[in-house]
């Protein structure tokens, strides 16, 4: 009998162990820390050493501009699902869902003004523009002056802020601007964009994003890192609610004033406006309807795709212009980058052509499109040589 049991007791153990070694292993990685496996940080020591020269920089190289405008427009991936705005895609495909509540009530209630300004701001936003380009900046970040001041150069806040860009006094001769009893650089529109730039690339630096950019442009970097400790992430719509009030606030106004600007009407006309503010997070192609003609609907054939195709690649394919291919599908490249589906519609002949070859197009969409993200890439990682 003991040697039955002995043996069985000896068949159990050599059965198990190989679960026992395992389970050993694993409780070890586990609680010993000196084998805690984490995840290598992201490099971007050559992006922070050529922010810092631009930044100490009296004139900006060419290509240190180029590189910068190819590292920071990625600072707005929690805003715009392609990094970007395109102004000839509608916005509602483009911005992140989770803007749309978050700035319809600010649109609302100052939809009237914002569409005046966007007519008179005009030459303001152009000049603006081609200083933020000196700097490899993000176009968008305009709209920061709006909220700050409505572009005007005398603004003048009660905690004494002043200048289009109201910058602090501190903050002002921190980035080379002359303030005193006699002279305040803070009103001259060059020296203080200027002087923007430069700040706005220091706090980029640091924290990688624009919206927490714009959060920490108001109410200071602290508040921001306090925020990301508390909710333990750097994505601006995961903590908005541990910053103060005013700050998440100058961020809906930004996003919002950004929305206006862009899609608002082109004569100022506030009653031509043409928002939509119940689609503003539509996200697939129900948001584009191609304006066909009834000959045209009467031969037209459809079908359902997704993936990585591209609307330039499938017009080559099937002998049709660009132009006509966008006609019987409006933002067929934008919606497919989404990942949603695509009611592609194309006149019957076409469609044929299509479905013929359509594993041979979808291949070479897709070639196409790793060789732009390894373009891309090499042009984000190191500076052009001279």
């Amino acid at each position: 009998m003991v040697k039955r049991f002995t043996r069985f007791l000896f068949f159990l153990i050599t059965l198990l162990q190989p679960v026992l070694v395992v389970a050993g292993i694993s409780a070890y990685f586990q609680t010993n820390p000196d084998t805690t496996i984490k995840k290598s940080p992201v490099d971007t020591s050559t992006e922070n050493k050529v922010i810092t020269e631009v930044i100490k920089s009296k004139k900006v190289k060419k290509d240190k501009a180029e590189y910068l405008s190819q590292v920071t427009k990625y600072g707005f991936k929690d805003l715009f699902k392609n990094y970007s705005y395109n102004s000839s895609i509608p916005y509602a495909s483009q911005v992140n869902p989770f803007a749309e509540n978050y700035m319809q009530d600010y649109l609302k209630a100052h939809e009237d003004y914002l569409l005046k300004l966007r007519k008179t701001g005009r030459p303001y936003f152009n000049f603006i523009d081609g200083i933020l380009a000196q700097y490899g900046l993000p176009k968008e970040l305009k709209y920061l002056a709006v909220i700050e001041s409505d572009l005007k150069s005398t603004a003048l806040s009660p905690k004494g802020a002043r200048g289009p860009w109201q910058f602090m006094p501190y903050t002002a001769r921190g980035f080379g601007l002359v303030v005193n009893q006699n002279e305040d650089d803070r009103t001259d529109y060059f020296k203080s964009t200027v002087a923007a730039s430069k700040y706005l690339l220091s706090l980029y630096k640091e924290l990688k994003d624009w919206l927490l950019v714009i959060a920490a442009y108001n109410g200071g970097e602290g508040r921001v890192y306090s925020a990301i400790k508390k909710s333990g992430s750097h994505n601006f719509w995961d903590l908005q609610y541990d910053l103060p009030e005013e700050s998440r606030n100058h961020v809906k106004k930004f996003i919002a004033t950004h929305y206006v600007m862009e899609t608002g009407n082109t004569d100022g006309n506030v009653a031509n406006s043409n928002f939509n503010y119940s689609d503003l997070s539509a996200n697939d192609s129900n948001a584009f309807t191609a304006q066909l003609t009834d000959a045209e609907k009467k031969e037209v054939d459809s079908t359902e795709v997704s993936g990585r195709y591209i609307a330039e690649v499938i017009a080559k394919n099937i002998s049709m212009s660009v132009s006509d291919f966008n006609h019987y599908n409006p933002g067929f490249n934008n919606v497919l980058s989404t990942g949603a589906n695509y009611k592609l519609q194309l006149p019957s002949d076409k469609m044929d052509e299509f479905k013929a070859k359509k594993f041979k197009i979808l291949n070479e969409s897709v070639e196409q499109l790793l060789q732009s993200v390894k373009t891309d890439a090499k042009a984000a990682g190191r500076p052009k040589s001279k």
